[in-house]
């Protein structure tokens, strides 16, 4: 009884450390992502903390909780910001094929976050 109690206990903080290290190399590769002057580069027009030369045609990127409901409504704001706002400068980032689903996935993550 003992032993299987141990084992679950072992069992759980092993998910537990996972899951963080996942996020971490997400919010990482997000990061590298969001700065990258050849694929997201959201810093050519948002603040972003611990960006260098940032523009200013888009909001800063800072507590994005309050400007978006949810992780999937910001996806979809990077996805195809054309469909919020017809007239916006920000690119179509999925639907042109400027990101990956995969990419955008961990910009969102690592945006979210901040």
């Amino acid at each position: 009884m003992k032993l299987l109690f141990l084992l679950s206990i072992f069992f759980l903080l092993s998910c537990s450390v996972q899951n963080n290290t996942t996020f971490e190399t997400t919010s990482v590769r997000g990061k590298q992502l969001t700065f990258a002057r050849n694929k997201g580069n959201c810093l050519a027009c948002h603040v972003i903390e611990d960006g260098e030369f940032p523009g200013n045609i888009g909001p800063p990127l800072k507590e994005i909780r309050k400007q978006f409901n949810s992780k999937q409504q910001l996806r979809q704001q990077i996805w195809d910001a054309t469909l919020f706002n017809p007239d916006t400068s920000m690119p179509p980032f999925g639907k042109n094929k400027i990101l990956t689903e995969q990419e955008i996935d961990e910009i969102v993550d690592y945006i979210w976050h901040l």
